[in-house]
């Protein structure tokens, strides 16, 4: 038995598997996310709580050994911890707002452009870079008091293990790793005003860390691999490893991923490089804000259960009657395919005659379109897989192979669980067959006359984009 474990924003998980890569059990529990005044946090001993308490339902539901295990969880925010792992504050969360000011700033000087064509990675306010320099000016004791700024698999990794504080070359890849040299770059740390802080960035395991399990929720010497994080987890579990070939993760956070050879740092600075165990390759990655979460707030604020969303949008023509949506809900604004820290969602069209429905379409094709552009700018030039909570929705797969013209292979369950588990196998010299692992639930290919539809349709989107870009500079 494999074990694949994936600390999400909102939701930890742990997923048991043969070595057919069947799913044998899945365990799940939600976490709080805290919201107040920009500030996105959460109680990492809650978070690891509900990581022992998955490990153990699964384990009680599949009998038998453990042949290894592997890592996964959301990237970016700062989890400060001592020298055990244990927090030393709350976890800011990749969604916090807190330091858009200071992204601002670095817009405004140059700072955020120098960064980005010396890293590849485009910052935003949830990033360690922002974060730990707001800290530095508004908790100093804080980070007196840490031994490391890591990333959330990381903390978890290491209270599982007792194992020394430690990242991988894809987390660390937002905002400080050089991707060529696969090593921090000092004078990143220096531009954003951490060189007294550098000590804090925590030492880079290439390829990722290994170690045994201390017997919290897995059996004691358990073989654990930490990393790579949930974006290029799920690429290794979707089987996106071909140059061209892209992802689109459509869950809270709305990720566009596209594998690559090629390292280009000129251009407008959005998305980042996510380095990955094999040097030389690397994921151009989009990663927008909101995905379903957008979605979400709509059902929440209309009162609109998740089991009415296909009937809805089978019954809602596209277009939505005229109602449009602009789906950048996040506190913090947008970081792909652009970073506009002050941008905020708009709906348009709206009048008495609409319906549910419309809002609710109008809000999936909006997000369709963000992952378009999203893509677009990633490069995608191949074949395009889809996973993500947003899959258990048939109408709204198919809405997005029309909105974004291409077939979808569309890959359900555990999909970043099976990922860890693959990075885990390749790093222990255990043979899995991807291919196998990695299959696709389907192919949903688009209706041509809707492609057609929504092409005008994005293009209508950009033009309102770029409108709601300069009222959020103004």
């Amino acid at each position: 038995m494999y074990v694949g474990i994936d600390v999400g924003t909102s939701m930890v998980k742990a997923a048991a598997f043969d070595d057919t890569g069947r799913e044998l059990a899945v365990s799940s529990r939600p976490v709080e996310l805290k919201l107040h005044g920009g500030f996105v946090e959460q109680d990492m001993e809650e978070v690891y709580r509900a990581v022992v308490a998955v490990l153990d339902e699964v384990a009680g539901r599949v009998p038998g050994p453990v042949e290894l295990a592997g890592l996964t969880g959301q990237g970016d925010g700062v989890w400060l911890v001592d020298g055990e792992g244990r927090p030393v504050r709350a976890a800011a969360s990749w969604m916090d707002g807190r330091a858009h000011e200071l992204v601002d700033r670095w817009l405004a000087d140059g700072t955020f452009e120098t960064v980005f064509r010396r890293t590849g990675s485009a910052m935003f306010p949830g990033c360690p870079g922002p974060l730990l320099a707001w800290l530095d000016s508004n908790e100093p004791k804080a980070l007196d008091a840490a031994k490391a700024a890591l990333y959330c698999k990381d903390m978890v990794f290491q209270r599982l293990t007792g194992a020394g504080p430690a990242t991988d070359v894809s987390d660390a890849s937002m905002p400080f790793l050089d991707p060529r040299t696969r090593t921090y770059d000092n004078r990143v740390v220096e531009l954003l005003g951490l060189a007294r802080r550098r000590r804090l960035l925590a030492p880079v395991s290439d390829p990722v860390a290994t170690a045994e399990a201390r017997g919290e929720g897995l059996p004691p010497g358990t073989r654990i691999a930490n990393g790579p994080y949930d974006l290029p987890a799920c690429a290794l579990g979707a089987g996106v490893t071909a140059p061209g070939d892209g992802l689109l993760i459509v869950g809270t956070c709305l990720a566009s991923l596209v594998a690559t050879t090629e390292l280009d740092l000129t251009g407008e600075p959005a998305g980042l490089y996510i380095s990955t165990d094999r040097p030389g390759y690397w994921l151009r990655a989009m990663p927008a804000m909101v995905g379903t979460a957008a979605l979400d707030w709509v059902l929440s604020t209309t009162g609109v259960r998740h089991d009415e969303v296909d009937g809805l949008l089978a019954e809602t023509p596209p277009g939505a009657n005229g109602v449009r949506v602009l789906p950048y809900f996040a506190p913090s604004g947008e970081r792909a395919p652009f970073v506009e820290p002050r941008l905020r969602a708009e709906l348009t069209g709206v009048s008495l005659e609409s319906t549910r429905g419309d809002l609710v379409r109008a809000t999936c094709e909006g997000i369709g379109y963000a992952a378009r552009h999203c893509l677009e700018a990633a490069g995608l030039d191949g074949n395009l897989a889809v996973c993500g909570g947003g899959t258990r929705s048939p109408a709204w797969m198919r809405l997005l192979a029309d909105v974004l013209g291409r077939p979808l292979r569309v890959v359900e369950g555990e999909v970043g669980a099976r990922g860890a588990v693959l990075a885990a196998a390749e790093r222990y010299g255990v043979p899995l067959d991807a291919r196998v692992w990695t299959r696709p639930t389907q192919v949903v290919e688009p209706d041509r006359g809707r492609a057609a539809y929504y092409t005008k349709g994005y293009e209508e989107h950009l033009v309102r984009l770029a409108g709601a870009r300069a009222r959020a500079r103004t």
